[in-house]
């Protein structure tokens, strides 16, 4: 327990130390959850959709500021473990108790990010049938791409360009996992917002999640888990111990 509540105290504070991190999760979500709704209600309503083009657009804003916010904080995570965990290694520390705490600092921001996000949407005045199942949803999201982060951040192991990178993937998977654009082909399944945004948009417009959307997503999750941690060993340079 020493080595986690250690790991964790660290991770979180590298978090805290970031204050354009911080501004970001306090602005980032009604920005884009307002600009994402006022862009869709430019455009005439589509018969299609089950309520408003602006309504769909802010379902979209929130979905990508939790998600974005989320994965950057497990993309810069990644970049810095490269020195700060290998130090942390060895003076001793685990991998696999280094990797769950950032994992788990990450999820915390998860859980911040998707509160002002919610927040947000209700601020801009939609309705949110099921706001604790809309609520856990916008966390799943976060959670998937937190790990999707530190994936892109074993790849493309600096800031800037792995922030390019995952700006562009959340942005266009916000985008292409809606209903407002029928997109003909299977690959849509492969996106990770695919089936939140299908159980975020059921939640708030219905008040369910559509349990049949809960069992990929959760796949999902397990997927990215594992090629975060192979990405997490590989930026750190070290094997797996426990």
């Amino acid at each position: 327990m020493g080595e986690v509540a250690t790991g964790t105290s660290a991770h979180s504070r590298s978090v805290l130390r970031q204050p354009t991190t911080l501004a970001m999760l306090v602005a980032l979500p009604p920005f884009v959850t307002y600009v994402y709704g006022a862009a869709m209600g430019a455009f005439p309503d589509v018969g299609f959709v089950d309520g408003s083009a602006s309504t769909y657009g802010r379902i979209g804003g929130a979905l990508f500021a939790t998600a974005f916010l989320t994965g950057l904080v497990g993309l810069f995570g990644t970049v810095s473990a490269a020195t700060a965990d290998r130090y942390l290694a060895f003076s001793g520390f685990s991998s696999g108790v280094l990797f769950g705490t950032r994992v788990l600092v990450t999820t915390g921001v998860a859980l911040v990010a998707a509160a002002v996000s919610l927040l947000s949407l209700l601020a801009f005045g939609t309705d949110v049938a099921a706001v604790a199942p809309a609520y856990l949803v916008l966390v799943l999201a976060g959670t998937l791409y937190g790990l999707l982060g530190v994936v892109v951040g074993a790849l493309v192991p600096r800031d800037l360009e792995g922030s390019l990178v995952l700006v562009f993937l959340a942005d266009a998977d916000s985008f292409l996992s809606g209903d407002v654009l029928s997109v003909d082909t299977d690959l849509v399944t492969l996106l990770p917002l695919h089936y939140p945004h299908a159980m975020f948009e059921s939640a708030v417009l219905d008040g369910t999640v559509g349990t049949g959307n809960v069992a990929p997503a959760l796949a999902y999750l397990a997927v990215l888990a594992v090629a975060a941690g192979v990405a997490y060993a590989a930026a750190t340079g070290r094997g797996w111990s426990l």
